[in-house]
């Protein structure tokens, strides 16, 4: 049997193989796609650079910039004319909303202006026209580009942004120059007539935007071949409405594919949009064509049909825009009925044996919070707060604490004593089972990430990093105490020892439980400050008084060494845990919890060394 990777390794040559004989016999071939080509690649510099520039700022403009519908529009409309990728500002949107950094009403709003946005390209190429070169203006864009990227971070950032514009200028002219050497291509041979025809073409838009993931490169190839007589304009409309419908397929797919279930009733918003308003212009083909003729004739531009292209573009994109805008409340409050949050069962409840086979996964790591630093870091912290959640179910269970006691705690229960004799709760089998998966998809998550960190988001990424090994460490410090504690708290009624585990459970519980309510606070910073020095300062308390209590039991008799020793130890493990999962839960979103949590680590010798 071939290898499945073999057979993609042949067919990947063989592609190439192809491509480059179609260079070989056609001239004209391959100056049309090296135009495209550094079209492409001029638009992922562009984007690059301007990721660079934005920084760590880019979160506060999305948040401002999304705080009504009609901000929300605007910035989709300008970050789509600077970027001329509708299909990108999409995809970055949902990163955002896939962490929480802008809600799902203000994504959609941002969703209409992406493809208000994307009429903005078609109008500067056709206003320029098929004669003007931009090679002029892309030149020196080119020279200074490439210079800027020896002065700094800061200077390749501008150079990168410099560099893909005259990438793209140049693909352009190179694309124009492809078209204008098929002097005898007459598409309009192989179309069929009226609706079969717009469907055909309609069909073609499709295609080839989900092949170069951009509406715009569709576009401007449909411009450059209209401009040489090789398009009719009825069948330039029709491609312009497939690569709408092109758009949303590529947004669909890998917004589905890459992101959380947020992120994925976006990705169900673009389609819903961009295929209903290209339903609407298909029925709507005939009235609309007239009226662009009409319009341009009126301007005195009747003859251009790069205009009417343009602007038959633009008027069925402010259509969708203006039949979706009332509706954006009940798409949204729909997309929430039909995608619900897929809620995390009670775990931790049935997997108590060795044969537990449901492994627990990360929630919030999708591919999609990689584009930018701002919603990896994002993703990063709402993670840590999922394992934070379970790290404090598995240090419970291994003080085996049911889940009724966890609200109301009390020193000791009635059942506790039945619950010790079942020692059905093994904690290492609830790492395995339910932290250790998370932690590895964390590390995968971490290492996968290719964006440039400033040195405060470094700080993050690192601090994150070693908040996410201490919980390990704290959930198997769990496992080592609850072997003394199984032990122990069997023993008589009035054991020193017994009576002392007991308080070191008590105190474990009512800590994590202080954490836990702390992590989820949205107190005032002041406020928040106080309460957690206060916490720290009943830990240390605590501490001191439990040492004084053994040796005071030692010398009075109450107390072996051996177990006195044993004791000593685990109050060692249980600083550990409640350490462990302090770092974790306390570098929250919602809150400034995660700067001073910073500030803490930074001077935790622990972290130092780490």
């Amino acid at each position: 049997m071939i290898s499945p990777v073999y057979s993609k390794h042949s067919l990947i040559v063989l592609a190439f193989a192809a491509l480059a004989w179609s260079f070989w016999y056609s001239s004209g071939w391959l100056v049309l796609c090296a135009g495209l080509a550094l079209f492409l690649f001029g638009m992922q510099n562009l984007e690059q650079g301007l990721k660079s520039l934005a920084g760590s700022k880019l979160e506060g403009w999305l948040s401002t910039s999304t705080a009504t519908p009609f901000k929300g529009l605007l910035f989709g409309t300008a970050a789509t004319f600077v970027l001329q990728s509708s299909t990108l500002v999409s995809l970055l949107t949902i990163a955002f909303l896939s962490t929480g950094l802008i809600s799902l009403a203000g994504s959609i709003s941002v969703l209409f202006g992406a493809n208000l946005g994307a009429t903005s390209g078609i109008w500067l190429l056709a206003m320029a026209g098929q004669n003007l070169s931009m090679a002029p203006l892309a030149m020196p864009l080119l020279v200074f580009g490439v210079l800027l990227g020896f002065a700094g971070d800061k200077g390749k950032a501008i150079g990168r942004f410099l560099l893909g514009i005259s990438l793209i200028f140049l693909g352009i002219d190179e694309i124009k120059e492809g078209f204008s050497s098929f002097g005898d291509l007459q598409l309009d041979r192989y179309s069929a007539e009226g609706i079969k025809g717009a469907l055909l073409f309609i069909g073609i838009g499709t295609l080839i935007t989900v092949v170069l993931q951009s509406s715009h490169a569709t576009l401007m190839l449909t411009l450059a071949a209209l401009a040489n007589q090789q398009l009719e304009l009825s069948q330039a409309l029709a491609i312009a409405i497939g690569s709408n419908v092109g758009s949303a397929v590529s947004t669909g797919v890998m917004g589905m594919i890459g992101s959380a279930r947020s992120g994925q009733r976006l990705a169900v918003a673009h389609v819903v949009f961009n295929c209903t308003t290209a339903v609407i212009a298909f029925f709507l083909l005939s009235p609309m064509t007239w009226l662009v003729l009409q319009a341009t004739g009126w301007m005195g531009m009747g003859e251009n049909k790069l205009i009417q292209l343009a602007m038959f573009h633009t008027l069925f994109n402010v259509m969708g825009v203006l039949f979706f805008w009332p509706l954006q409340g009940q798409l949204a409050r729909a997309l929430l009925r039909w995608m619900p949050d897929a809620q995390e069962p009670a775990v931790l409840i049935a997997t108590h044996t060795e044969q537990a086979t449901q492994i627990t996964r990360a929630r919030y790591l999708q591919p999609a919070s990689l584009q930018t630093v701002e919603s990896a870091c994002s993703a990063v912290s709402k993670e840590l707060q999922h394992m934070g959640r379970l790290g404090l179910e598995v240090v419970a269970h291994a003080l085996y604490a049911p889940a009724n006691m966890r609200d109301e705690l009390v020193r000791e229960d009635a059942d506790l004593r039945s619950r010790l004799q079942q020692q059905a709760i093994n904690a290492d089998v609830l790492y395995k089972t339910h932290i250790k998966g998370v932690y590895a998809d964390l590390l995968e998550f971490m290492g996968s990430m290719v964006q440039p960190l400033d040195g405060a988001q470094q700080d993050f990424w690192h601090n994150s990093q070693v908040a996410a090994f201490q919980l390990v460490e704290a959930v198997k410090d769990a496992h080592r105490l609850q072997r003394n504690m199984h032990k122990y708290l069997q023993g008589p009624d009035d054991s020193a020892a017994r009576s002392s585990y007991l308080e070191l459970r008590m105190h474990m519980l009512q800590t994590l439980k202080d954490m836990h309510v702390l992590s989820v606070s949205d107190t005032p910073e002041a406020e928040w400050t106080l309460q957690l020095q206060a916490l720290d300062e009943r830990i240390a308390a605590f501490d001191t008084q439990f040492r004084k209590h053994l040796f005071a039991s030692i010398r009075g008799g109450l107390l072996d060494s051996f177990t006195a020793s044993s004791l000593m130890n685990d109050l060692g493990f249980a600083q550990n845990i409640i350490q462990g999962l302090r770092h974790v839960l306390l570098l929250g979103e919602g809150h400034e919890a995660a700067r001073q949590l910073q500030l803490l680590m930074g001077d935790d010798p622990l972290i130092q060394a780490a």
